[in-house]
């Protein structure tokens, strides 16, 4: 996954300076980012306080590193399934 050039905090002060009324396509400039990527934005972090955005985070990693496990765990599983069968 491509890491962001933005920090939670980051994110978070450009959609406070956007709920204060900045002008999207000014702010959007300002900070350099696409006006899709303040929407996505908005629709992900919308409502979040910095405690709440980090545990988010957190949470995001434990469940890609999860999927991984998972994952490892299919492929052993299909593993031994060959194995056994070409026994039988």
């Amino acid at each position: 996954m491509k890491k962001s050039r933005f920090t939670e905090e980051q994110i978070l002060a450009v959609l406070a300076e956007s709920e204060a009324g900045a002008k999207t396509d000014e702010l959007c400039r300002r900070h350099g980012i696409n006006r899709n990527t303040l929407y996505n934005w908005r629709k992900k972090y919308g409502g979040l306080g910095l405690p709440d955005a980090k545990r988010l985070k957190q949470l995001e990693e434990e469940n890609r590193r999860l999927k991984r496990v998972v994952a490892d765990q299919a492929l052993n599983l299909q593993v031994l399934k060959d194995l056994l069968g070409n026994r039988l």
